[in-house]
């Protein structure tokens, strides 16, 4: 029997389409209901309280538009808010961004690990105890990156303003001999490309993405929520509309998405 009541996707901003981008090719008869928090991006900023009452409210929201599970597409909201956020969500299938990355890069041959994120994150220390919690013997480096996000947002992508942020970024000494990377922000994937630029190959970027949706594929086949629409709908919701979130949502989902400004 299907279920084909939507999966909800949130993040402060364009950072979680790349979630919701690869749940659409892996998942491709799913309908997907996406919140982007853009009137209060970036995250990565505030307090923990401050992101609580936005993601707890977003995930209300998501579970009131009948979704069957949620994805928190936001690692600023996992290392902070995981809890708060798990119980509004109720009995909904919850899917973080952080633990399942941990858990695949703890059990791979590694030896020191880099992650990249926002100042919230980073200050949580949610990478290093969730690796350390599977593999204590993995050295975890933490960097704040504060600037990537609104360089993202602001649509600077491959620019020499992005090229020189990631590279002064990426030459923090205590990165020299890492052999890994996890870019520790939805939004990074987005600047994947220059990461492996700046590294030459020389340092593996992790694919989270890819790996927390194959979470979110393994835990809906077990409680048997996977979908069958022929014409799934794609629906993201705004509060606060912005032109290069519309630019890249249609780029990842086609012109078939519905766009909608939602003040919560």
């Amino acid at each position: 029997m299907n279920d084909n009541r939507p999966i909800g996707v949130f993040d402060s901003g364009v950072g979680g389409l790349t979630v919701a981008k690869e749940i659409k090719r892996l998942l491709p008869h799913e309908n997907i209901i996406y919140f982007g928090d853009t009137k209060h991006l970036p995250y990565g900023d505030k307090s923990k309280e401050t992101i609580t009452k936005f993601t707890t409210k977003i995930t209300k929201f998501l579970i009131k538009e009948n979704c069957k599970a949620v994805v928190v597409a936001c690692n600023t909201a996992t290392s902070n808010s995981i809890e708060e956020i798990r119980k509004a969500a109720k009995d909904t299938l919850l899917i973080d961004v952080i633990s399942p990355v941990a858990k695949k890069v703890a059990y791979e041959l590694h030896q020191k690990i880099g992650v990249i994120a926002t100042k919230a994150t980073v200050n949580s220390h949610a990478y290093q105890k969730y690796i350390r919690k599977y593999n204590r013997h993995l050295k975890v480096i933490e960097l704040a990156t504060p600037l990537l996000v609104p360089i993202i947002e602001e649509g600077f992508r491959n620019t020499p303003v992005s090229r020189h942020a990631i590279e002064s970024y990426l030459s923090y000494k205590k990165f020299e001999d890492i052999d890994t990377i996890i870019l520790g922000c939805t939004h990074y994937p987005l600047i994947e490309k220059e990461v492996n630029s700046v590294f030459q190959g020389r340092v593996k970027v992790v694919d989270s993405p890819l790996i927390v949706v194959n979470q979110l594929i393994h835990e809906m086949e077990k409680n048997n929520l996977l979908g069958n629409t022929p014409d799934p709908e794609y629906h993201f919701y705004l509060s606060d509309y912005t032109e290069n979130f519309a630019k890249l949502a249609k780029q990842f989902f086609g012109k078939s998405i519905i766009l909608e400004q939602k003040r919560l």
